[in-house]
């Protein structure tokens, strides 16, 4: 019975880790920050969830409740900030690459440069 915990923990941790990875890779290799944010979201919170559980299966000490909750607290808390800090680059102006056209040009103000380019542009102006 232990030994079946403990393969399917490390199965677990095996996933975990590969969708940790794959979150890494997007935030590195994506195009803009909206789509960076929905790569760390997504798998990171899938490969976390992946994680706890494998480790609670190989770690006998690890109560069920701590591991419900704190899977709870990634699941309402991840997506939460991803959007609070996406609607936050959307509005500064961050690049955003789309190919119908920009789908919150009617909901939100949204600056016309980047934060980046308009801090530099005031450098040069001083």
């Amino acid at each position: 019975m232990d030994l079946a915990l403990s393969i399917l923990g490390l199965v677990f941790l095996t996933v975990g880790v590969v969708f940790l990875i794959l979150a890494g890779i997007g935030v590195a290799r994506l195009p803009d920050a909206f789509q960076r944010m929905h790569a760390s979201t997504k798998a990171g919170t899938l490969g976390a969830s992946f994680s706890v559980v494998g480790a609670a299966l190989m770690l006998p000490d690890i109560r069920l409740t701590s591991v419900g909750f704190t899977i709870l607290f990634l699941l309402l808390t991840l997506p939460v900030a991803a959007q609070l800090l996406a609607r936050a680059a959307y509005k500064s102006g961050a690049h955003l690459r789309v190919t119908r056209g920009d789908p919150l040009a009617d909901v939100l103000k949204r600056e016309h440069s980047p934060l980046e380019e308009r801090a530099f542009a005031q450098g040069e102006d001083k």
